[in-house]
């Protein structure tokens, strides 16, 4: 698949460094590696906000849409609209749904039919695929 953000694994590598992004975020986003469940740093956050691509700055969530899964990762329910791309995942033996960033293509978990209502989706994701933006004081 072709994304509008397009850059090589260097050019990757240099923008998460650039971030400040936590070691795993290059596996994570660029080779759909996944970090061990309830070591995210995004996994216990609570604060009003968004939540955006890593790689490319995308907004995927509003914090509002976070809930807790008790699966060990950040859980939402909801995704901005057009944010993120679903993709059949086959690995491990399985078939699941991973999403990607729609912008660059960046893993970001996967997406399962049992999250709560309305939705009844549980957006399944990686901390370190994700930049968390609180919310302006100033703006609420």
């Amino acid at each position: 698949m072709t994304y509008p953000i397009q850059k090589s694994e260097a050019e990757w590598k240099a923008v998460l460094a650039e971030k400040g992004a936590e070691p795993a975020a290059f596996q994570v986003t660029r080779h759909a590696a996944t970090e061990r469940p309830f070591t995210g740093k995004y996994e216990q956050v609570w604060a009003d906000g968004s939540y955006h691509c890593i790689c490319c700055g995308n907004k995927l969530f509003d914090a509002g849409t976070k809930f807790d899964a008790g699966c060990g990762w950040p859980s939402f329910s909801q995704a901005v609209p057009g944010a993120i791309q679903e993709v059949v995942d086959r690995s491990h033996g399985m078939v699941r749904t991973e999403t990607v960033c729609a912008q660059c293509g960046a893993h970001l978990g996967h997406v399962f039919p049992d999250g709560p209502a309305p939705t009844g989706l549980r957006y399944c994701m990686n901390s370190a695929s994700l930049d968390f933006d609180p919310a302006d004081p100033a703006q609420a």
